[in-house]
């Protein structure tokens, strides 16, 4: 966005006509051709425990602010409460067949000024790298700034190198990194931002459309790759 000048001679920023806050991102069912995108229930966690918390999946966890939960009891409370928020949005990722295998987060929302972080993105062996985990995040980022949202936030620990990656893929453009931003697990965190912004989007959104055709997913594999759909360089 072009700057402009004030009665002072001071630079300032471009007049946003007839804002006004954004709905609270509440989801319902967001259907796409590779997944279904539903709202995180408390019941879920039968269906996700073998997915996320069965043996070796513990690396899956890493980069959460939580430990992997030691048993079906404690992964249910876990799922409750994520559940139960009522300042962020926990959905449930389903794959084409209905099987349940992931759950991601609308998070820090700001109405006020029209942004909404994805997060706690937390996906089972059998949802990575597939086109159903593409078209989920396709979804939220659609049902975001389809509500107005200006500003499409993702945030990771900058030594989570698959968020990253995963990250300039999707086509969020990196800010920068906050250093010793937090403490989680005791450790230091220094936090990655990228972000997408409502000018950015249509691009984005076109070649979301383009790679998930099913043209270029003939066999659930891509023929191009959604980098040269966008043509990155």
């Amino acid at each position: 966005m072009a700057s402009r000048t004030n009665e002072h001679g001071q630079q300032i920023g471009p007049t946003i006509d007839g804002w006004a806050p954004c709905p609270f991102p509440d989801v319902a069912t967001l259907r796409g051709s590779w997944c279904r995108v539903e709202p995180l229930l408390a019941e879920h966690s039968t269906e996700l425990y073998d997915e996320l918390c069965g043996p070796g999946n513990e690396d899956l966890w890493t980069y959460l602010p939580v430990e992997m939960p030691a048993d079906r009891a404690e992964f249910a409370e876990l799922i409750e409460a994520r559940a139960d928020l009522i300042d962020a949005v926990a959905v449930l990722i389903r794959t084409a067949d209905g099987t349940a295998a992931g759950t991601a987060t609308l998070m820090r929302v700001d109405r006020a000024n029209g942004s909404v972080e994805v997060g706690w993105i937390v996906l089972g062996r059998s949802l990575q790298r597939t086109t159903a985990a593409t078209e989920a995040q396709y979804l939220l980022a659609k049902h975001a700034f389809d509500l107005g949202y200006r500003r499409y936030e993702w945030k990771c620990d900058a030594l989570n190198e698959p968020s990253r990656r995963a990250a300039a893929r999707l086509g969020f453009v990196p800010e920068g990194r906050f250093r010793q931003a937090l403490v989680y697990k005791g450790r230091n965190r220094d936090t990655d931002w990228f972000s997408i912004t409502d000018a950015e989007w249509p691009t984005l959104a076109a070649a979301f459309q383009q790679w998930l055709d099913p043209d270029n997913q003939p066999d659930g594999r891509q023929v191009r790759s959604l980098g040269d759909v966008r043509g990155d360089r």
